[in-house]
């Protein structure tokens, strides 16, 4: 799943729900679940993600609906791979981006 969100500093949770097409409930409850989800909050209490929570998030998605994982084994799989996981989960992303932009530049041809 390839999150479309604008480039901006911060996104608000509807945002963040509307692109993962989840509830707002659900971003919530994954951010009491797992350590790596720590938006700010305004003054108001509304929560603020940051690019790099998208991306922590995007994993998570990954992890839980893509891949099948219960939220004790994604914890778990984040406490053991950690970084490294991310970080590769990150470069297969990028790579199939550019799959797709490849792809399209040779049906243009």
């Amino acid at each position: 799943m390839r999150v479309n969100l604008p480039e901006k500093l911060y996104y608000s949770i509807g945002e963040v729900a509307k692109a993962f097409d989840v509830n707002t409930s659900l971003i919530r409850y994954w951010e009491n679940e797992f350590d790596i989800l720590k938006p700010k909050k305004n003054a108001k209490g509304n929560r603020k993600f940051t690019p790099e929570d998208i991306k922590n998030l995007e994993f998570i998605y990954h992890l839980v609906k893509e891949r099948g994982f219960t939220l004790e084994g994604a914890k778990t799989h984040l406490k053991e791979k950690g970084r490294e996981t991310l970080d590769n989960f990150e470069i297969v992303r990028k790579l199939e981006h550019i799959k797709q932009e490849l792809i399209k530049i040779k049906n243009q041809l």
